[in-house]
C-alpha cells in the first residue's frame, strides 16, 4: 500500500477525468453532494472544470488525496465569501472512494484543509452534511461542534428528502485585542 500524499488539485485532463469519475461514483452510492442519480460525466465534468476555475481565481482549494497516481479522494475548500465573512471558510464536496475508505483519507483531507484556511487566516469553518447516512460522526471526531440540523433540506441523490447536519469549528487564532479585534 502506497503511502498518501495530499495536493492542490489543477485543471489538468487526468485530474478532471479523476474527479468526474470520484463524483459520479459518490452520486452512484448515495452521497449527498448536490447531485442526483444518475448524475452524466458530461455534468460531473462542467461541475468540476467550475470548481477548479473558480480555485484559478483563489476563490476556492481544491485538494486531492493521492495513493500513487490514483485520486482516492477530494475536499473543497470554499474561500470566496461574503464581504462581511472574510474570517471564515467553507468545507464542501468531500469524497472518498469506496476502495480507498475506512483508511483516513477523510481525515487527511479534512486537516489539509483545515491548515489551508489556518494560512489564508481563517478563524472558523462551516459546513453541512446529510443527517441520513452523512460524515457527522467523522466532523465529531475532528472536533467539529454541531449546531443543529435542518429537516427536509435536500433531496437524497436516490429520492427521499434528507435533513442535513450543520457544524462549525474555531481555527487559527482571533485577534481578540481592545485594538477592535480583527483576524491574524
Amino acid at each position: 500500500m502506497a503511502a498518501i500524499e495530499i495536493r492542490i488539485l489543477s485543471n489538468a485532463p487526468e485530474t478532471l477525468a479523476a474527479l468526474t469519475e470520484t463524483l459520479i461514483e459518490t452520486v452512484a452510492a448515495g452521497g449527498s453532494v448536490s447531485f442526483m442519480h444518475p448524475l452524466s460525466p458530461e455534468a460531473a465534468r462542467a461541475f468540476w472544470d467550475q470548481s477548479l476555475a473558480a480555485a484559478a481565481r483563489g476563490d476556492r482549494v481544491v485538494l486531492g488525496a493521492f495513493e500513487g497516481d490514483v485520486l482516492a479522494g477530494t475536499v473543497t475548500l470554499l474561500l470566496g465569501l461574503p464581504q462581511n465573512q472574510p474570517h471564515r471558510a467553507e468545507i464542501a464536496k468531500l469524497m472518498t472512494r469506496h476502495s480507498h475508505r475506512g483508511r483516513g483519507i477523510a481525515t487527511r483531507l479534512m486537516q489539509a484543509a483545515e491548515e489551508h484556511a489556518v494560512r489564508e487566516g481563517r478563524t472558523l469553518l462551516v459546513l453541512d452534511t446529510a443527517a441520513d447516512g452523512g460524515a457527522g460522526p467523522l466532523y465529531q471526531r475532528l472536533d467539529f461542534t454541531l449546531a443543529g440540523e435542518i429537516p427536509d433540506y435536500a433531496l437524497k441523490p436516490h429520492g427521499g428528502l434528507s435533513g442535513t447536519l450543520l457544524f462549525w469549528k474555531r481555527i487559527g487564532q482571533i485577534d481578540t485585542g481592545e485594538t477592535g479585534g480583527g483576524l491574524h
